[in-house]
């Protein structure tokens, strides 16, 4: 069971960035999917999720601005980041979830990528 989360990197406040998270094993319609993101000296905060079904929530701070999908013939998950701001600077997680009810908080989710990072200048 792993997760292998790529495409971070530097960008400039505005830009965009598209991660994406490689399963492999098992297939990722099975489970919640979620985004994670950590920023030196915070906690861990959900920035988007995926259900079963392809329901999807994002919390205010990235609403309308990230987008996460999935790639059932890849066995992926994207997170597509546009309008990036240097508060969303951070290590961005992928993780899959253990529950039968898909929610954004961290204790629901059991195994996790290795982290990519992202940064946004301004």
């Amino acid at each position: 069971v792993q997760l292998v989360e790529s495409g971070g990197g530097s960008v400039q406040a505005g830009g965009s960035l598209k991660l994406s998270c490689a399963a492999s094993v098992y297939s990722l319609n099975r489970y919640c999917m979620a985004w994670f993101r950590q920023a030196p000296g915070k906690d861990r905060e959900g920035v988007a999720l995926m259900g079963r079904s392809g329901y999807s929530y994002y919390p205010d701070s990235v609403k309308g601005r990230f987008t996460i999908s999935r790639d059932s013939a890849k066995n992926t998950l994207n997170l597509q980041m546009d309008n990036l701001k240097p508060e969303d600077t951070a290590v961005y997680y992928c993780a899959r979830g253990n529950k039968a009810v898909c929610r954004l908080y961290q204790a629901d989710y059991d195994t996790w990528g290795q982290g990519t990072q992202v940064t946004v200048s301004s």
